[in-house]
């Protein structure tokens, strides 16, 4: 009986932490749809910088009735965008936009959420420079529900637009005021 209920809790675990790379905080359990064209992303599909080029659709499989923030980041830049192995790793913030609405279900069950802000960050493709040895750039996509009547606090929004290199997630949804992320997903993508 032991046995199995350690097993059940493991398997919750890592079913929990499933949607975000390993030692990613927040962790997340529910998957965040991401699909570039006709690729549907899974967690640490690996894509090339073609596939990534136009921003992707995003949707949930859970119900969709609220305003929701998508912020996506690569968790493997360097702080030499040159020559990164000349510099130290680090986190780079590539795209949020607020304002995404959900509509109705698709016959597979996914809402698709739409938006017609461009920011606060617009837009920034996946861009990892050509590496010796190459290595995948993780690039991890995660929504928050956006609370009603939304204003981006001055401390965050500082850090949207000045602090871009060494992004810090928890430190924005403090600054935020968000609470956890209900959804997210992640790719790779080698320069």
């Amino acid at each position: 009986m032991k046995g199995s209920s350690i097993l059940s809790v493991l398997a919750l675990a890592g079913a929990t932490a499933g949607q975000t790379p390993s030692g990613f905080t927040p962790a997340v359990g529910q998957k965040l749809e991401v699909t570039f064209g006709t690729k549907a992303v899974t967690p640490g599909l690996a894509l090339t910088k073609p596939d990534t080029a136009r921003q992707p659709t995003i949707g949930l499989s859970i119900p969709a009735n609220g305003t929701y923030l998508w912020l996506m980041i690569d968790l493997d830049a360097s702080t030499n965008f040159i020559n990164p192995s000349q510099g130290q790793p680090t986190t780079y913030l590539h795209t949020v936009i607020r304002d995404f609405k959900g509509g109705a279900a698709s016959a597979t069950g996914i809402s698709t959420l739409t938006s017609t802000s461009t920011g606060p960050v617009a837009w920034f493709a996946p861009a990892p420079p050509a590496e010796q040895p190459p290595h995948p750039h993780r690039y991890t996509n995660l929504l928050w529900e956006q609370p009603a009547n939304w204003q981006i606090p001055a401390a965050a929004n500082q850090m949207l637009q000045a602090q871009k290199v060494g992004f810090n997630v928890p430190s924005f949804i403090t600054a935020a005021g968000l609470s956890a992320p209900i959804a997210a997903n992640y790719f790779n993508v080698t320069g």
